[in-house]
């Protein structure tokens, strides 16, 4: 049992140089989803001067970068990551001229900046799919994966939409199927095609030449495919769960062993990262979701050839267990003990935090808090999404108001990701809480408003200002950016362990629980107590630490 012994295997830490050098190395990531931050012009949509407006507050976080979700040309159909020129900015957004400026008031507050590149796949209104699925034989024609029909007519094989549905859409002029691992309106591009791989790396220096710090790679694991096409296998339905798809989705039905994560992926990484080399000080991460996702952020992260870092799903999973957590930081130090994670507890995609890994019987703030904490002290990077550092929760969007395509598909057994892409209140006096003048693109409710940055800003006691002092205490202490982690056995509800760097030896303790507990210290230790402002703190005594609930504690380790 996970609770009856420390972690086992040793995490092997890079040079105490190399990772201090390294930004993004313990850095604190601030993803920006922009249709939903800040709207400039009154239009309902968030937009990047809109961003720009509020650099300032995101400055005042602390937080090392900014991640942008997708600002590119798009039909929308999901809100950005359907591209049709990888080179441009949607005019709902602005200009090339505001994401330049972007950049450069990011850059002079500190902040770096990381974009959304999403490779595996274009929007049907792509100058090159509107060529390629023409005829066989136009100079597009091998762009993107197709496949003659099976004998009786059906698709080529299996392999279904994460959208729901088969993963092939018949094409009447090409008397082919393409693919399409989202929706239909998103075709998959064919990197087994040279000329392909070569030209989505021609677009991604298109942004390193303009500035940027780095890549978030969207679903990066399905750039190839099985080039035999083979069908896959049958997952038995007692293992239909986790990694984000609900049991009534018939993607949970397969192991996906031949739609993506394939071993040619690992070659083209190792040219990606040959070419964010060439841009000093940027850096690559890897978004990952794969039958075995341990394997694979060690296999796209190993070595300093291929991503820096890289994220998979296992803490954006519906229902929060302290067994899951300490087994997945146990499972990853033993099989990727190399591998320099980055943890996320929320995103776009993903019911929010705060109401996905809510506790019976403990308050929503003290909870927003310690989950907050929690990631601010896991061995990596961290990323935050936009609105955790208020404790925002998930709002439930009427069925009229859903504009999320999985959402609309899938209700109501599955209401899409709406809920969490809401607007951000900014100002609890002004209409639509100061993020637009208009009518937002989606509903802000009313208790979101008393969550708001201008209430929280005078409340000493806030999520906010809990965020921003845990922060602080982060970069404060060097074992916390850049040491190694060792798990401790703990109580039930309750994950402890010992972050370590250049003879630093930090307790890290947080009680999910809404009960009382105690953790007994290891042997010959004693720890002694660091402040943490704004937070429900425990208390060091004989041979033990005591946490209240929801309650965090950081001490000082050291031998009797």
């Amino acid at each position: 049992m996970l609770d009856e012994k420390p972690l086992s295997a040793t995490v092997h830490e890079p040079a105490s140089q190399a990772i201090e050098t390294q930004w993004w190395r313990g850095a604190v990531i601030y993803q920006v989803y922009p249709r939903s931050f800040a709207d400039s012009d009154g239009d309902g949509t968030g937009d990047l001067p809109g961003l720009i407006s509020r650099l300032d507050y995101i400055a005042s976080l602390g937080v090392d970068a900014i991640w942008v979700s997708p600002f590119y040309r798009s039909p929308m159909a999901d809100f950005g990551y359907d591209i049709s020129d990888y080179r441009d900015v949607d005019p709902v957004f602005g200009t090339l001229a505001d994401f330049d400026r972007l950049l450069a008031e990011s850059h002079r507050r500190g902040l770096r900046v990381i974009v959304d590149q999403v490779l595996s796949h274009s929007s049907e209104q792509h100058p090159w799919f509107e060529e390629s699925r023409r005829s066989r034989d136009n100079p597009k024609a091998d762009w993107y994966v197709w496949a003659d029909p099976s004998p009786d007519g059906t698709p080529p094989n299996n392999w279904l939409s994460i959208f729901g549905g088969p993963a092939w859409q018949w094409e009447p002029r090409r008397g082919q199927y393409y693919l399409h691992n989202f929706l239909v309106s998103q075709p998959d591009l064919n990197f087994h095609n040279p000329q392909v791989a070569a030209q989505m790396l021609e677009e991604a220096e298109f942004w390193l030449r303009r500035g940027v710090d780095g890549f978030r790679l969207d679903a990066i694991n399905f750039c190839f495919h099985d080039v035999q096409l083979r069908s896959n296998p049958a997952k038995p339905f007692a293992e239909r769960k986790g990694r984000g798809y609900t049991i009534d989705n018939p993607y949970a039905a397969q192991y996906h062993l031949y739609d993506n994560t394939q071993p040619e992926m690992l070659g083209f990484v190792e040219r990606l990262r040959q070419l964010v080399d060439r841009y000093p000080g940027t850096m690559t991460l890897g978004e990952i979701s794969c039958e075995d996702p341990f394997a694979a952020v060690r296999d796209y992260t190993q070595g300093d050839q291929r991503l820096h870092s890289a994220y998979c799903f296992e803490f954006l999973v519906d229902r929060f267990s302290t067994d899951h957590v300490r087994e997945v930081l146990e499972t990853l130090a033993q099989r990727a003990p190399d591998y320099w994670p980055c943890w996320a507890v929320g995103n776009h995609d993903v019911a929010r935090v705060a109401s996905r890994w809510a506790q019976s019987g403990v308050d929503e703030v003290r909870r927003a808090k310690l989950l907050n904490a929690f990631l601010l002290s896991l061995r990596g990077t961290a990323c935050s999404y936009q609105g955790e550092e208020l404790g925002l929760t998930e709002v439930e969007v009427p069925r009229n108001a859903l504009k999320d395509p999985y959402g609309i598909a899938f209700w109501p057994t599955f209401k899409g990701r709406d809920g969490c892409r809401t607007p951000m209140p900014w100002d609890d006096r002004l209409p639509q809480a100061g993020f637009t003048r208009g009518e937002p693109w989606l509903p802000l409710p009313e208790r979101h408003r008393q969550r708001a940055v201008s209430l929280q800003q005078a409340d000493a006691e806030s999520v906010l200002n809990a965020y921003r002092a845990m922060v602080r205490f982060r970069r404060a202490q060097p074992a916390l950016r850049w040491g190694s982690m060792r798990l401790l056995p703990s109580p039930e509800g309750v994950v402890a362990f010992v972050r370590e760097h250049r003879g630093q030896n930090l307790l890290a303790a947080f009680n999910f629980s809404a009960s009382r507990v105690q953790l007994a210290l290891p042997l010959e230790t004693r720890a002694e107590g660091l402040s943490l402002p704004g937070h429900e703190s425990g208390k060091a005594g004989a041979g033990v630490v005591e946490l209240p609930p929801a309650g965090v504690f950081f001490g000082s380790l050291r031998a009797t």
